[in-house]
């Protein structure tokens, strides 16, 4: 296993990362500042982004900041259903029996959050996946909060498809509700190597096993995708090991990458 190899007390690199191992570069912190300004005063919240690049690791570190004491979070990612499936998953996740009818999973939603002395903050995931009559359906929850005080916020988040839908007429009443929005940029160069370095550490390793051009050329590979980032340090590391060298060398990457292409 190359974590003996490498002397590493843990694998870097894990797709399910720990928050603890999830790195607030400035990308995170700016898709923080504003989920803290959603969660303290506004309504609807957008995040975008390709695949791999971290948003759900975004929704992590958030979710993990949030008090108990004042919130309730109802986090769904299985968005490839009917509109009233969705509902179906929202009322589930708040603990209720879903009741037959579009009307009456309505009510349900609205009347256990507003009886709730928590604030209730739906968090819908792969939201590029979401019907458009759901991203309706969402929008009526949110807009049809009773009195006075708001007690139900969205997060909804997906890849650049989803602003495109969100684009359409259809849904001029959602994008106007929407508070804050945010699009997470690929790392740069420098944010890469602190990544590869953050993760290494993290797994109680040298900063030293991957060469400063090996990290910059995984970047151009990679084109600061954190997923690619992933799964092309984890080989470099299994060559590496296999190879019996101690550090990892752009020729290590390169030879690495060839795996990667597809035939």
């Amino acid at each position: 296993m190359f974590t003996t190899h490498f002397k590493l007390s843990a694998q870097p690199f894990v797709e399910r990362t720990p928050v603890d191992r999830l790195l607030q570069d400035e990308r995170m912190t700016q898709g923080l500042a504003r989920l803290e300004y959603l969660a303290a005063v506004g309504s609807i919240a957008l995040v975008t982004g390709p695949t791999g690049i971290g948003k759900s690791s975004l929704l992590k570190l958030f979710l993990h900041t949030l008090s108990k004491n004042r919130y309730q979070p109802v986090y769904v990612h299985l968005t490839y259903v009917s509109a009233i499936g969705l509902l179906r998953l929202i009322v589930r996740d708040l603990g209720e029996v879903p009741k037959r009818g579009k009307e009456n999973l309505f009510l349900q939603i609205l009347e256990k959050t507003q009886k709730s002395e928590l604030m209730t903050v739906i968090v819908i995931d792969e939201g590029h996946l979401t019907q458009p009559d759901a991203l309706t359906d969402l929008r009526l929850l949110v807009s049809s909060a009773l009195g006075d005080e708001q007690k139900l916020k969205l997060i909804i988040t997906g890849q650049e498809t989803l602003w495109g839908e969100l684009k359409r007429s259809t849904h001029l009443d959602f994008v106007q509700r929407i508070s804050v929005r945010y699009h997470l940029p690929p790392l740069n160069a420098g944010q890469t190597a602190a990544y590869i370095d953050f993760q290494i550490r993290k797994a109680g390793g040298s900063e030293k096993v991957f060469d400063d051009d090996a990290k910059q050329l995984i970047h151009d590979f990679a084109g600061g995708v954190p997923r690619q980032i992933n799964n092309i340090a984890t080989t470099c590391l299994i060559n590496g090991a296999a190879k019996n060298v101690q550090k990892i060398s752009t020729a290590i990457v390169e030879d690495t990458m060839r795996e990667f292409q597809l035939p």
